[in-house]
């Protein structure tokens, strides 16, 4: 993208409103996303940041007046510096406590998609982290009434919800600019976390003044699961300046504000991670543009956000298409094998398995959270039919070749017929030795059957009982070509079995690496939210704050026993292999549809 553009309108009506030119560009990424997200009040300088990770002087909109000049949520996708196959997605968010919007409840749910969209979170302000900063963050207090995380439950259950945040929400960073005062504490110097841990420190006691200080500290600290503080001092020496930051050069700023904006975009190229979903799944550019349609719409209709409900519409648009593009890169191969039908049985069973497995491959490429394997057996019946269909042309386009083949071949045979060569004395051994020489079908020797009756019945150099012989022969070759055909058909049919045992067990495997990597996922999201609450929870009790220790304590054996929960999956995995062995059983002892191939023998 040459410069950003306005992912999410927000009209003067309030009205919130997703943007199809951002919408296409995000369709159009198909490699992870990392997403930083700035937010702050208004004309604090968010779009400068912003413009730097892009690597750019300019390209966000600085505004140089006190009207705020970003309207919604605009963002901006480049080349990650430092993840290569991945895309940077920058957002710029609408300044917040704009006097001239006069909608505080707006300004809630432009923090809320902030925080629901983006994999690191950056509050920017001016001056320093004083009571009056943290309370003007008061956002982040609401977030417990704008976002839910399951779509069903218990009243008891939602209500402690928010104790799940820190699963599912960005890293936090607070950037503080035009910082004058000397970093110190107790008159010691101290580093900018230093800073920022200070001014989130609680305070003891349970009078309202007390709760109230200490809640915006306290849903800091436990929704997100790292923060960190950059102090910037002034840009520049002379005021006038600070309205140019757009077009003045490296030069013209103060060498102390270059450096820690150096850190500052260090720090974001290497520490901010790819945005996930609930559960761990990586985020697409694709996946990003549904979710910011999804969280929109439920905005805009007057509804709470829900994670989980985000998710399931999300993988279901996902297994959607997984199953799509299976399904053509099957179809794709088997297209350029049913150019050069008719094949051999063997042939045809060796390509099936073979692009089956680059099938199922593709699809657990993309798909996620198919727990009931619902669209892998859509997949499944998919390619199940297109093989049957195929099983059946090359059959037809083998016989038709095949009777082709004996009407050339037979064409003397039916000269001489016409000719009445075989209505003579010794005509019968004279046509048997020709049809022999050719009958290679048993529908070819039935179909000649009557007519070599008839030949035999008119050939008076045999002798009755010469012609009982003849016919006992010609029956039992009959049932010899039959009997050929039935073990050549038994081979076949054993060939595709253990075809279709060898794809059955590599689908498995597939599957329970598909598995796999979802639940690491998953434990990697708990072991994150557990380390989170555990340093919390020695925060808390090396300052006193028993309680508040006592209650961590109970939230983080609640998320180990969750992580314990998912470190089984036996029962998944023998219900995976039950669901394949039948799925193989019913497609070589009957089909489905009727068109039975091949039968059990008894």
């Amino acid at each position: 993208m040459p410069a950003p553009v306005c992912l999410i309108e927000n009209d003067e009506n309030g009205k919130l409103r997703v943007r199809k030119e951002a919408k296409d560009i995000l369709d159009g990424i198909t490699e992870p996303v990392v997403v930083v997200s700035v937010v702050g009040l208004y004309r604090t300088g968010k779009s400068y940041l912003m413009n730097r990770l892009a690597g750019q002087q300019s390209g966000f909109a600085l505004g140089s007046t006190i009207e705020s000049k970003t309207k919604g949520i605009w963002m901006w996708c480049v080349p990650h510096p430092n993840k290569k196959g991945h895309t940077l997605v920058l957002l710029d968010t609408e300044g917040l406590g704009d006097v001239a919007k006069g909608d505080s409840k707006n300004d809630g749910w432009i923090f809320c998609l902030a925080v629901l969209l983006s994999s690191t979170l950056v509050y920017n302000s001016r001056g320093t982290i004083d009571n009056t900063a943290v309370e003007k963050l008061h956002y982040v207090v609401e977030l417990t009434e704008q976002i839910k995380i399951r779509s069903t439950g218990a009243p008891d259950e939602e209500e402690g919800e928010d104790s799940e945040f820190v699963r599912f929400f960005p890293s936090f960073i607070w950037v503080v600019r035009d910082f004058t005062l000397e970093l110190e504490i107790d008159g010691k110097k101290v580093t900018d976390d230093d800073y920022l841990e200070f001014a989130l420190n609680l305070r003891k006691g349970v009078s309202k003044k007390t709760r109230d200080y200490n809640l915006p500290r306290e849903c800091i600290r436990r929704y997100f699961p790292s923060r960190k503080c950059f102090v910037f001092p002034f840009p520049v020496t002379c005021h006038k300046n600070m309205t140019r930051l757009e077009i003045l050069q490296d030069q013209d700023l103060a060498q102390q504000f270059l450096e820690v904006t150096g850190h500052f975009c260090d720090h974001m190229f290497v520490n901010s991670d790819v945005k996930r979903l609930k559960g761990g799944h990586i985020v697409t550019g694709q996946l990003l543009g549904h979710l910011v349609e999804i969280y929109v719409e439920t905005i805009s209709s007057g509804e709470v956000p829900c994670l989980e409900n985000a998710v399931v519409v999300l993988a279901n648009l996902e297994n959607q298409t997984a199953v799509q593009e299976a399904l053509k890169v099957y179809q794709t191969g088997m297209e350029e094998l049913k150019k050069t039908l008719p094949v051999s049985i063997e042939n045809l069973t060796c390509e099936h398995q073979k692009f089956s497995s680059l099938a199922i491959a593709k699809f657990t490429e993309r798909s996620f959270k198919d727990e009931k394997m619902e669209y892998l057996k859509k997949l499944e019946e998919a390619v199940s039919m297109f093989y049957t269909d195929l099983l059946e042309e090359n059959k037809m386009t083998s016989e038709r070749k095949c009777r082709d083949l004996l009407k050339n071949l037979s064409s003397d045979m039916n000269k001489r017929m016409q000719d009445g060569e075989y209505s003579q004395s010794g005509g019968y051994e004279l046509y048997k030795r020709d049809r022999d020489a050719i009958a290679v079908l048993e529908e070819f020797l039935k179909e000649r059957e009557p007519e070599a009756n008839s030949i035999l019945c008119m050939d008076n150099k045999l002798t009755e009982n010469e012609k009982q012989i003849n016919k006992e022969k010609e029956n039992a070759a009959l049932l010899k070509q039959k009997l050929k055909e039935e073990e050549e058909k038994r081979i076949e049919s054993e060939k595709m079995m253990e075809t279709e045992k060898a794809r059955h067990e590599d689908r498995v495997k597939q599957m329970q690496e598909s598995f796999k990597k979802e639940k690491q996922q998953q434990q990697q999201e708990m072991d994150r939210a557990i380390d989170s609450k555990l340093k919390e929870q020695e925060e808390m009790l090396k300052k006193g704050f028993k309680e508040e220790a006592y209650n961590l304590k109970e939230e983080i054996k609640k998320l180990k026993n969750e992580k314990e929960r998912l470190h089984g999956g036996g029962i998944f995995k023998d219900y995976l292999k039950h669901l394949f062995y039948v799925d193989a059983k019913r497609k070589f002892y009957g089909w489905k549809d009727g068109k039975t191939r091949f039968k059990k023998k008894n």
